[in-house]
């Protein structure tokens, strides 16, 4: 396994990122398979575990702290928080108050007295950055956190964060973690190069677009539950026209699919989510694959450099585009001046 620096951090990175959002009961809900699984991608050199206080409830989190049990030194480990763990409207958010309360939670669940990487899940749009930056900022230099980072906040966001780290001394965001695939390859456009400019690492999420990119045949996907839900043909149709070029080059759709979310020069590290030991088999068997430009040109063909075909149902929409009053002017102010 080659390795690869986290951003400007100087923290060596495998290129696939052990994900586990499937460990728990929204996924694998045997614990001692899920085990098996972390330990067998780190007996392959995977060093790079991801989780998030939401999978499973904190459940995921408690899996990946049994399994690390003796092997914790020797792995990069990464969290976030942000997203609802109660009904309580404080337990949620990016507030000081939650960030505090969440870091602890998740130490405790994961059994280690430090995160290597502790992540906002989500932007939000209610809490001043500067709130987060500074309760980030308290929990780093406490020695509970190595790290910090972001997952799918806009590009004028993450350079607004930089500048306010910038004036008022506080750490910054290290890492990034977009969605990125062959099917969504709109944050080539501002997103990576924001990240390559601040020295960030990008760590990605659906690397195989929710699925759609593991080499199903199109008769099965068209029957998925998932293509039903985001009834959207045209994604499926990309997916048909890339596995004649997957073929060529002899390779399996997941491995093309992997292989193109890592040749990215802003992409440390991709994020893949086995369910089962089988899928974890699949997604080690292609780690040594390398795209040629001959093949990457293809895929630009088909689909073009910055380029979403259609949407995740797991995107970030910014309060501009979710609240209709921040795009309309008032029934007054609507008519020509």
């Amino acid at each position: 396994m080659h390795y690869r620096t986290l951003g400007r951090t100087g923290i060596k990175v495998s290129p696939y990122a052990l994900g586990a959002m499937m460990f728990g009961a929204v996924g694998n809900d045997d614990r001692e398979e899920s085990i098996r699984i972390i330990h067998k991608a780190l007996d392959a050199g995977i060093n790079f575990v991801d989780t998030a206080d939401i999978y499973s409830h904190g459940g995921s989190e408690e899996i990946v702290g049994e399994a690390l049990k003796g092997r914790r030194e020797h792995v990069v480990l990464a969290t976030k928080s942000h997203l609802p763990m109660g009904d309580d409207p404080n337990q949620r958010g990016n507030s000081r108050r939650w960030i505090t309360t969440a870091v602890e939670d998740s130490l405790r669940r994961l059994q280690t007295d430090h995160i290597d990487l502790f992540q906002m899940h989500r932007p939000d749009p209610e809490t001043d950055i500067e709130e987060t930056l500074s309760a980030l900022t308290d929990l780093i230099r406490s020695g509970k956190v190595r790290a910090i980072g972001t997952s799918t906040m806009p590009a004028s966001e993450l350079v607004e964060a930089h500048w306010v780290a910038e004036r008022r001394g506080l750490e910054r965001f290290r890492t990034e973690q977009p969605p990125y695939s062959i099917l969504n390859r709109g944050i080539e456009r501002e997103v990576l190069p924001v990240v390559q400019k601040y020295g960030m690492g990008a760590l990605v999420w659906s690397p195989l677009a929710q699925g759609q990119l593991t080499g199903r045949a199109p008769a099965d996907l068209r029957r998925t539950a998932m293509f039903r839900h985001m009834s959207d043909q045209r994604r499926l149709e990309i997916v048909e026209q890339l596995i004649p070029v997957a073929d060529a080059a002899g390779l399996k759709l997941t491995h093309l699919a992997m292989a193109f979310a890592i040749a990215h020069p802003a992409v440390t590290s991709a994020i893949i989510g086995p369910r089962t030991m089988e899928h974890l088999d699949d997604a080690l068997a292609g780690a040594d694959v390398v795209l040629g430009d001959d093949v990457l040109d293809q895929i630009d063909k088909i689909v073009p450099p910055g380029t979403d075909v259609g949407r995740l149902d797991m995107d970030y929409d910014t309060p501009a585009i979710l609240n209709p009053a921040l795009r309309r002017r008032p029934v007054d102010d609507r008519s020509a001046a």
